[in-house]
């Protein structure tokens, strides 16, 4: 494999282009007319023109992409998250003109990407699911005696959805045509497919993730997990690893319950298998992202582990590196996702021009981005600027080292939810690790307030904070830095 082209942009294509640089692969970048002076495409070895700046027009043209594929004699192709990257045409479009896909199988994305196919498939190894239909349904009084034998609150789901599109929590029957009217009417308008499922709703969810990887000889293992419990409508804003509340024996049974879902789907590459956690601490199946996730450099800073590095290795056809019982947890890491976007005003979109842009730095801090000072925010694709990435050697710590690193990241131009990520990181829900996904519903139902909440808790917490950074977190970082796991990225 000598030479890769990456079918995405922004911060992810920066980060495959960093480890094909390390592996001395060449690198291709795609782009767009509002992508052609950005950082990826400067670089990259080469890189291709697709087309208008709407994605429409570029990052998801295959004609275009397989042609460059063509001309400028690709290996293979790296597809990022979003975009085309679990789309089983576009893996099966690569197969035919001998490019390999850096991801699984088009059966598999097939197979994961439907949520009703997916429960079917797991259903027969053993993984636990959430109560409710594992077939689709279009009659309305159908779905609601349904409902009404599972129990309300249900939820309705498009069963090719994904980031709460076609999503609808019903409390009561009276409710319950409407909201399954809307919740059709956006799944076939996001996915040109209206069928929907209906499942119990899990009282104080808990969104946890079980990273994935296996070869095609057999091998599989699991990287732990990452805590994904903070969003805003339906999608991850802060993201840690590991979580705060699953004990050694529950780690490995959901760990185990991540494999039986890849042998269900005869999985290769890097994947992630999605659960529930429930008030009881029961778990459930909910999805597998077939793809790289956005969240993945958590699970690298815990592990040692360049995950992009495996994902090349096994498209390459070699063997996983290590051994599920030669993969350890080491200390603790936190994302905080940096959307230009305003926490105050609901989380609405901020599109401007970065006129001050300053990346917090350190030994144990990560900025992954796409962005320069006095560039542009494109309006035509996801608003977030960066992932702010911090490590510590336990939670508390990193917590400190997360907050430290906020406060030095300097932005002006456009709003951004870092002062939402630091009210998240400062509140005592989080702290003591006792919260879910209903965070913002809980504890900031008026976003308009953000400021106050933030200088009331800044405030009690200012003295502790500055405390335990002098007597403990200087020491224990450097003591961790002597007994650091060997890492493509060293920490930051």
């Amino acid at each position: 494999m000598k030479k890769v082209l990456i079918a995405n942009r922004g911060e992810i294509a920066r980060r495959v282009i960093r480890t094909l640089k390390k592996m001395n692969i060449n690198s291709v970048a795609v782009f767009s007319d509002a992508d052609r002076n950005a950082p990826h495409v400067m670089e990259a070895d080469e890189s291709v023109h697709l087309g208008g700046s709407p994605s429409s027009e570029s990052y998801l043209r295959q004609d275009r992409i397989l042609k460059a594929c063509k001309d400028l004699n690709v290996d293979a192709v790296h597809p990022g998250y979003g975009f085309l990257s679990e789309n089983s045409e576009f893996a099966r479009a690569l197969k035919n003109i001998g490019v390999v896909l850096i991801g699984p199988s088009p059966d598999s994305m097939e197979v994961m990407g439907d949520k009703l196919k997916a429960k079917q498939a797991v259903k027969d190894f053993g993984v636990p699911l959430v109560p409710g239909v594992d077939e689709a349904i279009t009659d309305v009084q159908q779905a609601k005696k349904i409902a009404k034998e599972i129990g309300y609150p249900v939820l309705i789901k498009a069963s090719a959805g994904g980031g709460g599109k076609g999503m609808r929590l019903v409390e009561g029957a009276d409710e319950f045509e409407e909201q399954m009217q809307m919740a059709q009417n956006e799944a076939m308008s996001s996915f040109s497919d209206d069928a929907v499922f209906i499942e119990k709703f899990v009282s104080k969810p808990r969104h946890i993730e079980i990273q994935v990887f296996a070869d095609n000889h057999g091998n599989m293992v699991h990287l732990f997990e990452r805590e994904c419990s903070v969003q805003r409508r339906h999608q991850k804003v802060i993201e840690e690893a590991p979580s705060a509340i699953l004990t050694e024996e529950m780690r490995d049974k959901m760990g185990a319950a991540a494999l039986a879902v890849c042998k269900a789907c005869n999985y290769s590459g890097a994947g992630t298998v999605e659960f529930l956690l429930d008030a009881s601490l029961d778990f459930y199946f909910l999805e597998m992202n077939t793809r790289l996730q956005v969240e993945h450099p958590v699970t690298e800073k815990i592990s040692g582990v360049d995950l992009v590095e495996w994902q090349i290795r096994v498209a390459r056809g070699e063997e996983l590196p290590l051994q599920q019982e030669q993969l350890s947890i080491n200390g603790h890491a936190i994302e905080v996702r940096v959307y230009a976007e305003d926490a105050r005003s609901g989380f609405t979109p901020d599109i401007g021009t970065l006129n001050k842009y300053r990346r917090p730095e350190g030994l144990n801090v990560r900025v992954d981005d796409a962005f320069e000072e006095g560039m542009e925010i494109p309006i035509y694709y996801d608003p977030m600027l960066a992932k702010l990435v911090v490590w510590g050697p336990d939670r508390d710590n990193c917590i400190l080292n997360t907050i430290k690193a906020i406060d030095s990241y300097q932005i002006s131009g456009v709003n951004t939810t870092l002062d939402f990520g630091k009210f998240v990181l400062q509140h005592p829900a989080f702290r003591s690790g006792d919260f879910d996904t209903n965070f913002i519903k809980n504890y900031l139902p008026n976003p308009a307030l953000l400021h106050q909440e933030l200088k009331e808790e800044g405030e009690a917490l200012a003295a502790s904070i500055e405390d335990i950074w002098e007597r403990e977190v200087k020491i224990k970082n450097e003591d961790f830095q002597s007994k650091e796991i060997s890492s493509s990225w060293k920490r930051g």
